[in-house]
């Protein structure tokens, strides 16, 4: 990611999933003065990272980051504090996931890799 996109993310990021209007994004991810020399300077930006899979878009035009799919069938979600006691108690964990559950924003090393 370049650095528009690096601030862009920053800022989404603190919005978790909830989707935020791009006027939002322009207003408050940049400074104050980028804004004022072009009110819509993150446009182009977010299309871009839309179409590199790192955001997504509702219907309304608002944008958010993309959360990670996790589409293992047959497994579940367990804390990793009852996963461990599971494994110390000798139960088979075939079916358990230990991990951030589905839907959750990763970690910014995963949406450099897009």
């Amino acid at each position: 990611m370049d650095t528009d996109e690096r601030e862009i993310f920053q800022f989404l990021k603190t919005w978790g999933t909830e989707f935020t209007g791009a006027m939002e994004i322009c207003r408050r991810a940049g400074s104050k003065r980028r804004f004022h020399e072009d009110p819509n300077w993150a446009k182009p930006i977010l299309m871009r990272m839309e179409e590199r899979g790192i955001l997504e878009s509702d219907l309304s035009g608002r944008f958010r980051i993309k959360p990670v799919a996790r589409n293992k069938k047959g497994s579940k979600w367990v804390a990793p504090d009852i996963a461990k006691l599971l494994k110390e108690s000798g139960v088979e964990m075939d079916a358990v996931e230990g991990g951030a559950p589905e839907g959750e924003i990763a970690n910014d090393d995963y949406y450099d890799e897009l």
